[in-house]
């Protein structure tokens, strides 16, 4: 898989539960200790990031996704083994309530 710079909340959802299904760790990281309702986020963390296996996604957000964006070189540098993507609009525009259905569910 290619990986942007940044994902979309859509795009977080749709990859992540494509991914896990591939046993690749898509993990949502809280850079401003502020947890999103009824998302499953692990608090900024070098040490515990490091211990996920390689090719990990994390997917780094803050309140805007502006400075995530602005230090995603900067997680690229200190994580080289995993792939790190900002999530676009940050905490902002996440939508506690948005889910994915499958296409059976239609």
């Amino acid at each position: 898989m290619n990986y942007p710079d940044e994902w979309t909340q859509k795009e977080f959802l749709q990859n992540k539960k494509k991914l896990e299904k591939e046993g690749v760790d898509v993990v949502l990281v809280d850079t401003i200790l502020s947890p999103i309702e009824k998302a499953d986020t692990l608090t900024y963390n070098p040490y515990e990031l490091k211990q996920y296996p390689e090719g990990s996604v994390f997917v780094f957000y803050c309140d805007s996704g502006k400075a995530t964006l602005d230090r995603l070189k900067e997680y690229k540098k200190k994580f080289p083994n995993h792939h790190c993507i900002s999530l676009k609009g940050g905490r902002g525009y996440w939508r506690k309530n948005m889910m994915l259905l499958d296409e059976n569910d239609a």
